[in-house]
């Protein structure tokens, strides 16, 4: 097979007009060549950091729209799945995603749960990441989250660490915000990456200090503008990633949307694409092609450097997707569950008190980050009930894996007038988590995500919607096109019942990351990420 197009030596800083050749899925040759095709061929992208739980498809099912995008491989972390399943669910990702083409690389969870403070479905310990470590098909320790115990030198996360570094694999990171003494500590460690600055200056000392800094553009969190000015100077330890790409988001595009606003911007376009397509699989040692002699056929034709409009996608030297049609099937599963609570009743929401004030979660739109402020309390027969007026409504977390009392915390700016939303899907433990302006709704949301054993869905006085995630309660068993529509529907009947954030469902999902500062709400109450300690709701 032979292809031709001008070629992008990403590498070399060139661009010439040549054909590749492939045979038996390798690069067997490529030179110039005089022909009057104007499409352009370069190495595949690069996920650099995507839980692909987060899109609700199953990796077979993820890669099916990913080709479409130009994506020939992922840096994965199965940290989602861990969370509910354990080994059990690291192990099932895996296997689904050798199915299919796309090349999956999926790291070792570091953190489940993710703390102590939150209530998981599994535990992964020092002594399953010694035997994760030595697998071939873990390719890295994912990101970890809990830097306090590198800080405060925590026996079982340094073993975790020192396992992954006896066995060569790389360690990413996970910390927003840390700055200074603590995050020379932090990269001492071993720890290589951070996706998850979010301003400029976090970012540029990280760089300076050695750190590889992935700039994330997700579904809910977007740092992109913020850090984009940094790459020019930065690119050779910069990459590109989505961490969190809900389904009607993958259908419009993947890291060919960055590469776009970077050349729009007037990025020089060859160091823009190191950071897509070459960068991750140096740091990640992937086993990627990256258009030179000998490597696998893992290359895309595009229209041209400005769109990136993707023509053909090829993977081992198999077409997989064509003008936005996929070529990947759609394959066989098993599905996998944890869910094991009753249904609530509208009393398990009531909150007594007599606090004038109260402390609220202050959710911020297109961030992971909360502030925490304080607001007078509305109080009727003396239970704390949601202020629609003020746009403070009231939140639940709710232990999925065993029956237990609700949890209650208050949030602003999800701006809800009626109803209430739900999600299986709240990071890092996926207990059910809801907003609504009345318990009443809260505990019809909470009851029908139970009923259909995990989903994500809205619900008034007179309907109700559910998008069921049976898969670990956090995945779908059908196809990104039927998901995907189906979330957008939600998502619109979303703001229709008032919400004004650009990512409803995504944003609630992330106000239980009880890792990321500053104000969060577990299963077991209100939590301040910035002291690692419990709160109270009341201000005394």
């Amino acid at each position: 097979m032979i292809i031709q197009g001008n070629i992008v030596d990403i590498q070399n800083r060139r661009i010439f007009k040549g054909e590749v050749e492939v045979e038996n899925g390798k690069i067997k040759e490529i030179r110039e060549s005089n022909h009057s095709v104007g499409s352009y061929i370069l190495p595949g992208f690069v996920d650099a950091h995507i839980h692909i739980e987060s899109s609700m498809l199953v990796p077979s099912e993820f890669a099916k729209i990913a080709v479409t995008h130009g994506t020939v491989a992922t840096v994965s972390d199965p940290h989602e799945i861990a969370n509910v399943l354990g080994v059990k669910g690291v192990d099932f990702m895996i296997e689904n995603g050798k199915k299919v083409p796309l090349k999956f690389n999926f790291g070792a969870p570091s953190c489940v749960p993710a703390t102590s403070f939150e209530s998981a479905g599994a535990i992964i310990n020092s002594d399953d990441i010694e035997l994760m470590m030595e697998n071939p098909d873990i390719k890295y320790l994912a990101e970890m989250m809990n830097y306090p115990g590198i800080l405060f030198d925590d026996e079982e996360v340094l073993a975790k660490i020192k396992y992954a570094r006896n066995n060569n694999k790389p360690i990413d990171g996970h910390a927003p915000g840390l700055r200074g003494d603590d995050i020379t500590k932090y990269i001492s460690a071993g720890i290589s990456t951070d996706h998850e600055c979010f301003t400029y200056e976090e970012a540029l000392e990280k760089l300076q200090k050695g750190m590889k800094v992935i700039i994330r553009e997700g579904s809910a969190a977007k740092n992109f503008e913020a850090l984009i000015d940094l790459l020019p100077q930065h690119f050779e330890n910069m990459m590109f990633c989505s961490d969190d790409k809900h389904p009607d988001d993958l259908l419009e595009g993947h890291i060919n949307q960055l590469c776009e606003r970077a050349v729009a911007k007037g990025l020089d376009v060859f160091k823009v694409l190191q950071a897509a397509c070459v960068n991750p699989v140096k740091h990640y040692k992937l086993d990627v092609g990256l258009l030179q002699k000998g490597d696998d056929a893992d290359f895309i034709v595009i229209k041209d450097l400005e769109k990136f409009n993707v023509l053909k996608t090829y993977i081992n030297g198999e077409l997989v997707a064509e003008n936005r049609k996929t070529f990947v099937k759609s394959v066989d599963f098993e599905v996998l569950n944890n869910f094991d609570t009753d249904k609530k009743k509208v009393s398990d929401f009531e909150f007594y008190s007599a606090a004038d004030k109260i402390r609220v979660i202050e959710a911020l739109d297109g961030e992971l980050v909360t502030n925490e402020i304080e607001v007078d309390s509305l109080i009727k027969d003396g239970n704390l009930v949601s202020s629609i007026e003020n746009d403070v409504l009231k939140m639940t977390v709710v232990n999925r894996y065993k029956n237990a009392e609700p949890s209650i915390a208050f949030i602003k700016n999800f701006g809800l007038k009626e109803g209430a939303i739900a999600s299986s899907v709240g990071h890092d433990s996926h207990n059910i988590i809801a907003v609504g302006v009345s318990d009443e709704m809260i505990c019809k949301a909470v009851n029908l995500l139970i009923e259909n054993k995990g989903g994500v869905c809205a619900v008034s006085v007179s309907e109700e919607k559910i998008v069921s995630l049976p898969v670990a309660g956090i995945m779908s068993d059908k196809s990104a096109v039927e998901i995907g529509k189906s979330y957008a529907e939600l998502d619109k009947i979303a703001k229709q019942m008032g919400s004004k954030l650009r990512a409803p469902y995504m944003t609630l999902s992330f106000m239980a990351l009880l890792v990321i500062p500053s104000l969060k709400l577990s299963d077991k109450g209100l939590f301040d990420g910035n002291t690692f300690k419990f709160t109270s709701l009341e201000v005394k």
